[in-house]
């Protein structure tokens, strides 16, 4: 039921607050083989009731969204920045979201299933059609992934940035050096349209314990620096259908998963994110139509970011 779902602000991070605990196996170092014996080894186990509520339609829910507009006069649309570690689907939840609100799949951000590096390269901000002629009150960017080695991946410093609202759409990111003040895609004088207003970690559901160390660090890095910007945060978890195969055969099962639930509590400690700050979400990548399961797991990701957002606007 919409209305219980919690509507907590994220507590303001400070560095005392992560205490990771990492999982012995690292992906980085496991075969192939080695990696479907772990999916092989994920639960299917239930609780015979969700531990969290979620609503019984969709329709609340997109009203809100499609009736939504920032109340504060500087800023005309809300800015969603996504972050996270290579093959997250970043980009496909972007798609993901397009698809729920126009309800057929879409593809408006690229996106690529077999690459070993990050598929995006450029700093880009996507808009969302709610009628022939105007867009939705909210916009995603989408990054570089994040990778284990220093020469690889986004910059940190780069995603600080862009917090802040210096980097202009088009920017393509070295992962060698971050953007420097003399660079033509640097926006010295960002607006309140230009910053973000809403940071969200994206983690694959069967891949948290598995990020190496200096993922994670970068992770809470970037959290840290939005968190000493006032910048509300919120975490999804993709691919659940792949972590689980009750969830595979069935999204409301989803919030009964034992196992989903062990991978929330797990980011929490990594990250840090209060648990009702924490989604777990299935992006479209297969299907050719859209399913009310799944987009409700959007949407529920969907109205807290705005909703948080919105308090961060409303707070300056």
């Amino acid at each position: 039921m919409i209305g219980s779902i919690l509507k907590l602000r994220p507590q303001k991070l400070k560095a005392e607050h992560f205490q990771i605990h990492f999982h012995p196996l690292n992906l980085q170092y496991h075969s192939v083989g080695s990696r479907s014996h772990i999916r092989q080894a994920m639960g299917g186990a239930l609780f015979s009731k969700p531990w969290r509520d979620w609503p019984e339609t969709n329709k609340e829910i997109l009203d809100l969204i499609k009736r939504y507009k920032p109340k504060n006069n500087e800023a005309s649309r809300l800015r969603i920045l996504l972050h996270g570690p290579i093959g997250a689907g970043k980009s496909s939840f972007i798609n993901s979201v397009k698809s729920v609100l126009q309800g057929s799949i879409s593809i408006q951000a690229p996106t690529d299933a077999t690459s070993g590096t990050s598929f995006t390269t450029k700093y880009n901000t996507y808009k969302i059609s709610n009628s022939p002629d105007a867009f939705y009150s909210f916009v995603f960017n989408d990054i570089m992934g994040l990778e284990q080695n220093a020469s690889n991946g986004v910059h940190v410093e780069d995603i600080k940035l862009a917090l802040r609202g210096h980097v202009r759409d088009g920017y393509k990111f070295n992962p060698g050096h971050h953007m420097m003040e003399d660079n033509p895609f640097y926006n010295p004088s960002p607006t309140l349209d230009d910053r973000v207003h809403v940071l969200v970690s994206v983690i694959p559901a069967d891949s948290v314990s598995l990020l190496s160390d200096e993922v994670w660090k970068k992770m809470r890095e970037v959290r840290l620096a939005a968190s000493d910007m006032g910048i509300p945060q919120v975490a999804i978890l993709t691919k659940v259908d792949e972590a689980c195969a009750k969830v595979k055969n069935n999204s409301n099962n989803v919030y009964k998963s034992k196992y989903l639930k062990k991978q929330v509590d797990l980011l929490g400690q990594s990250l840090g994110h209060q648990e009702n700050c924490i989604f777990l979400v299935k992006n479209y990548v297969s299907e050719i139509n859209t399913q009310d399961g799944t987009d409700a797991l959007i949407l529920c990701a969907l109205r807290q970011m705005i909703t948080y957002g919105e308090d961060f606007l409303n707070d300056l």
